[in-house]
C-alpha cells in the first residue's frame, strides 16, 4: 500500500492541495481525473516523495513517470528501458525484454528514440518504469500522444499489471474520461486541490463531469468501441 496525508499543500507561497487522505491499494487500477490546474500532478508528487518534507521513497519498489517525460540522449528504445533497472544496480536483460514486449516495442529496440514517434517514445518511458519491476506505478498522463488504439492498448496493459499476478498499485492521472471508465477500478476526482469524489468509475462520473463543467447524462451518439 501507500499513501499521501496533508492538510494543506502550498507551492511557491500557494496553497495547491487540501485536506487529502489517500490511500492506494494492490489489485486496482485507479484513474487520478480532473481540470487543468486542480493539483494532480502535485498530488503524483507527493505520493512519490518528492515534494518538500515528504518522506523518501524507494524507486525499486515505486516507478514514477511524470507528465511529458522523454529522453534528452539518443538513445535506442532498448537503452531507455533498461534505465528501469538503476534503481536494482543490475543489468537483468528479462525484465527489459518483458517490458518492451508489454509496450509493443520489440521491433523498435534498436531504433533511436528521438527518431520514432511521440507516442512510441511515450511507450519506450513507459517500458522503462515496467522493466523496474516496481509494486507501485504512478503514471501521469502515459496515454498523451497515443493515438486510440495505442492508448486502448496502453490502459489493457495497466489494467492487466493492476490486477496482476502479482497484483500491484496502478495509479494513472488522464482527462480521457472514457478511457477511464472502461479500464479503472477506481476513479479519483480532484478539483481545486480537493478531492472531491472517491468511488468507482459510473458512481464518481456526475463529480467528474461538474469538475470539467460538463453536463452529465445519457448520449446514444455513435463513438470508438475498444479493439477487440
Amino acid at each position: 500500500m501507500i499513501g499521501f496525508r496533508a492538510a494543506v499543500v502550498r507551492l511557491a507561497g500557494r496553497e495547491v492541495l487540501h485536506d487529502i487522505d489517500l490511500t492506494l491499494a494492490p489489485g486496482q487500477l485507479a484513474a487520478l481525473c480532473g481540470p487543468n490546474g486542480a493539483g494532480k500532478s502535485t498530488l503524483m508528487r507527493g505520493l512519490a516523495g518528492l515534494l518538500p518534507g515528504t518522506p523518501r521513497r524507494d524507486p525499486r519498489r515505486i516507478a514514477y513517470l511524470p507528465q511529458g517525460a522523454g529522453c534528452a540522449w539518443g538513445l535506442t528504445v532498448a537503452e531507455v528501458a533498461a534505465l528501469g533497472r538503476i534503481p536494482h544496480g543490475d543489468a537483468a536483460v528479462a525484465p527489459v525484454s518483458n517490458a518492451l514486449q508489454q509496450c509493443g516495442l520489440v521491433s523498435l529496440r534498436d531504433a533511436r528514440v528521438d527518431r520514432i514517434s511521440g507516442g512510441q517514445a511515450r511507450r519506450a518511458m513507459l517500458a522503462r518504469a515496467l522493466a523496474t519491476e516496481p509494486e507501485v506505478f504512478l503514471l501521469d498522463e502515459p496515454t498523451a500522444d497515443l493515438d486510440p488504439a495505442a492508448a486502448h492498448e496502453v490502459m489493457t496493459l495497466l489494467r492487466d499489471t493492476a490486477h496482476g499476478p502479482p497484483s500491484r498499485c496502478v495509479l494513472v492521472v488522464m482527462h480521457a474520461l472514457d478511457l477511464a471508465m472502461r479500464y479503472a477500478d477506481r476513479m479519483l476526482v480532484l478539483r481545486d486541490g480537493r478531492i472531491v469524489a472517491d468511488a468507482v468509475p459510473a458512481e464518481a462520473l456526475p463529480d467528474a463531469a461538474a469538475a470539467f463543467g460538463l453536463p452529465f447524462g445519457s448520449d446514444p451518439a455513435p463513438r470508438l468501441l475498444p479493439p477487440r
